[in-house]
C-alpha cells in the first residue's frame, strides 16, 4: 500500500531514491565528484495512485473547486483551459521540501491542452503571449468554494486521487547548475560533456531507475530533452541560446509542478510527454503563482 502523510507527519520508509541515488553516484563517479553530486540533489514530493486507506493530497482530473466569483481560466481568443491537477498544500511535506511552499491552501493547474483546436494553437516558453494558455490558481484555506462544471471545450479528464511520498531527485547533467559545479574541474581544451557527470553508465543508471509516470511537487524535473530551467529562462530573456545571461537567468527558476502523460487520466502530451511550471523562489514565497511559466516536452 502506498504510504501517505497523516496529521502532518511523512511516513518512515516513503524516501524512494534515497538510497538509490549514493548507490548509483558511488558506484559510477570518483568519490569526491560524487559527494559534489550528492549535494545537488533536491527532495520532491511525488504524487502516486492512492491506495485503499490513503488519505489523498492531490486529484489528477475530475473538476476543481474554485472559489465564488473567480472565473474558469481560459486563453483569450482560444478557448477554456482544461482542469489538469489540485494539490493540497496541507498534505505535503513542506518543511522537508526545499520551496517556500504555502503550507495550507489549494493549487490548482489548468492548460490548454489541444482539445479544442486539435492542437493548432501550443503554449511555448520561448513565447510570453501564449503563457496564457497555463494557469496556477491558488486558494487560501477557509476560502469558501464550490465545484465547477467543465465548459464546453475543456471536458473533465478521468479523476484519480493521489498520495505523496518524499522522495530525492537529481539534476539533469546538462542542468545549468551542474555545470556551474564541474566545469572548475576542467583543463585547458577539456570541455563539460567529458566530464564523469556526463559518463554513458551513470547517465543509464539515472534514466533506468524508474520507469513510472512521474507527478512531482518541488525537486528537479524529469527531463525528457533540454533543462527546463534553460528553456524558461531563453524564453524570458528573449535572447539567443549561448547568451551567458540563460544559464545565469536559469538558476532563478525552480520547479513547481511536473505533471506526466497518464493513461490512467487519458492525459497524454504529445509523445508521451510531461507538463512543467516553474516559478521564481521571490514569486513562490509571495504567492505571484500568476508569474509561474509553463513549459513541456516529448519524446
Amino acid at each position: 500500500m502506498t504510504q501517505s502523510i497523516a496529521d502532518g507527519q511523512f511516513p518512515a520508509g516513503t524516501r524512494s531514491i534515497t538510497d538509490t541515488l549514493p548507490a548509483i553516484a558511488r558506484a559510477h563517479l570518483p568519490s569526491d565528484v560524487a559527494e559534489r553530486w550528492l549535494a545537488l540533489v533536491r527532495p520532491s514530493a511525488r504524487l502516486v495512485p492512492a491506495a485503499e486507506g490513503d488519505e489523498p493530497a492531490a486529484v489528477l482530473g475530475g473538476l476543481p473547486r474554485l472559489p465564488d466569483g473567480v472565473e474558469w481560466p481560459a486563453w483569450e481568443g482560444h478557448g477554456p483551459l482544461a482542469f489538469i491537477a489540485s494539490v493540497d498544500c496541507a498534505a505535503l511535506p513542506v518543511g522537508e521540501l526545499d520551496l517556500p511552499l504555502p503550507a495550507d491552501g489549494t493549487l490548482s493547474f489548468f492548460y490548454f491542452d489541444g482539445r479544442i483546436d486539435d492542437g493548432l494553437e501550443v503554449v511555448d516558453p520561448g513565447d510570453p503571449e501564449t503563457q496564457a494558455g497555463a494557469r496556477v490558481v491558488y486558494v487560501p484555506a477557509g476560502t469558501p468554494v464550490s465545484e465547477r462544471e467543465s465548459p464546453a471545450g475543456a471536458e473533465a479528464y478521468p479523476r484519480v486521487p493521489l498520495a505523496v511520498r518524499l522522495e530525492d531527485t537529481a539534476p539533469d547533467s546538462w542542468n545549468p547548475v551542474v555545470e556551474a559545479e564541474f566545469a572548475k574541474d576542467l583543463g585547458d581544451g577539456e570541455r563539460i560533456d567529458d566530464h564523469p557527470v556526463h559518463g554513458t553508465e551513470f547517465c543509464h543508471a539515472l534514466w533506468r531507475r524508474d520507469g513510472e509516470p512521474a507527478h512531482r511537487i518541488g525537486g528537479w524535473a524529469d527531463e525528457i530533452q533540454a533543462s527546463v530551467e534553460l528553456e524558461v529562462a531563453h524564453g524570458v530573456l528573449g535572447v539567443e541560446w549561448d547568451d551567458p545571461r540563460v544559464a545565469a537567468e536559469a538558476r532563478e527558476w525552480t520547479l513547481l509542478a511536473q505533471f506526466d502523460s497518464d493513461g490512467a487520466t487519458d492525459m497524454m502530451w504529445g509523445d508521451a510527454g510531461a507538463l512543467y511550471w516553474l516559478i521564481r523562489r521571490e514569486d513562490l514565497a509571495e504567492r505571484r503563482f500568476e508569474r509561474a511559466v509553463l513549459t513541456w516536452q516529448c519524446g
